[in-house]
């Protein structure tokens, strides 16, 4: 049997606490641990979350976010201790809405830790702001390459496109043998233009020829051109950098041109609900991610259940990094024995393969995510292991 460790923010302050951990039949273990006579820790921990929560984004990143931190922060809850509270912004998906809640959650609500952010391109912005005010940005998503270390306080549970990206690109390029590849990605998106560059890193270290390299742009709708451009190539495999809404845009259109099933789309981040929308667009599709429903990693086929139980709807992976995210600030927060942000960033520093829905987790130097990523393909409309 395989039990992972407790989290110590119930384990040290409460009765009893809630290990993260399960055994082979994914019963959820539960052990008593005395509680200390003092703690350096308020009766409730407040933290700050900012998220897209009424644009478009909303239901694309914001609410399964916000789902997952609220199912994790029940469990945690549930089991005594102090009680973390949520004061939540909506960010509005903009640089201008992130440094506003980021703003008012530092110097209007006196937040010391800040999670969410949902957005590299936020994340970069908002980079100066978290450094000099010295507080902990945790975010759960965002994952465009070197942001992490812009500030000692920002950590983040997405694993980064220069670790996604050419860890995927090797496995699927080994299997398939594409030579030949096309690329369109969001020339005006942080993260979308990340991705590109490490895909077009590794596609050249594995030999691989790129044939055409086309851009779009984040608020646009129509990419037919760019489309029949890549398809006048006949690529292998068309690479797709970039957010939700552009990307089932691309795929879409795509098929439309005429780009046929034979070529393969290849879409870092690709999840279930993106599958859904582009429909047959999607068939075959590959993707580089960091959760897979169907894993067997710590606690997670009971978190999938208890999603649906609770939402009506599957989990995706942004609501299983924040639901992770939550369990390792506790983890940190608890080991501080302080809400105070360099206390909790030290503690999140050492964080080490701690056991969590995407696998065992680790902060690298720069405090950007360690665990295995993963690769899956589009089957009958549905994300599938890709063996």
């Amino acid at each position: 049997m395989n039990i992972g460790r407790c989290t110590k923010f119930a384990a040290v302050l409460a009765i009893v606490a809630l290990i993260v951990g399960f055994s082979a039949c994914d019963q959820a273990q539960q052990l008593l641990f005395p509680a200390p006579p003092e703690t350096g820790l308020p009766d409730e921990v407040i933290i700050g979350v900012s998220l897209p929560l009424d644009d478009e984004n909303g239901p694309l990143y914001g609410l399964p976010m916000k789902r997952g931190f609220e199912l994790a922060q029940a469990e945690l809850n549930h089991y005594g201790g102090p009680q973390i509270s949520f004061i939540i912004e909506d960010d509005r998906s903009t640089i201008e809405g992130a440094k506003a809640a980021l703003n008012k959650l530092i110097h209007q609500d006196g937040v010391s830790i800040i999670t969410g952010i949902t957005f590299s391109t936020q994340l970069r912005a908002l980079a100066p702001i978290i450094e000099e005010n010295g507080v902990v940005c945790y975010s759960s998503v965002s994952s465009a390459a070197g942001l992490s270390a812009l500030s000692d306080f920002i950590f983040r549970t997405g694993l980064p496109t220069n670790v996604l990206n050419p860890a995927g690109i090797q496995a699927s390029q080994e299997k398939l043998g594409y030579q030949r590849a096309a690329l369109i990605y969001d020339e005006a998106d942080v993260y979308s233009t990340s991705s590109n560059e490490e895909v077009t890193k590794a596609l050249a270290a594995s030999g691989v020829e790129i044939v055409i390299t086309e851009t779009i742009q984040t608020d646009g709708t129509d990419f037919r051109q760019q489309l029949t451009r890549i398809m006048e190539t006949n690529p292998d495999a068309v690479f797709i950098s970039a957010l939700s809404a552009q990307m089932t845009d691309l795929m879409i259109q795509g098929r439309e041109v005429g780009i046929p099933t034979s070529i393969t789309y290849i879409v870092p981040d690709l999840t279930g609900n993106e599958v859904q929308i582009a429909g047959e667009a999607a068939e075959g599709a590959i993707t580089f991610t960091n959760w897979s429903a169907m894993a067997d990693t710590p606690g997670n086929q009971d978190f999938v259940a208890r999603y649906k139980a609770k939402y009506g709807i599957d989990a995706d992976p942004w609501a299983a990094q924040s639901y992770a995210t939550l369990y390792i600030l506790a983890e940190a927060i608890a080991n501080a024995q302080s809400t105070e942000a360099t206390a909790v960033r030290d503690e999140l520093a050492k964080i080490m393969d701690f056991p969590t829905v995407m696998g065992n987790f680790s902060f690298d130097e720069v405090g950007d995510a360690v665990y295995d990523p993963i690769i899956l393909t589009v089957e009958n409309g549905e994300l599938v292991a890709f063996e």
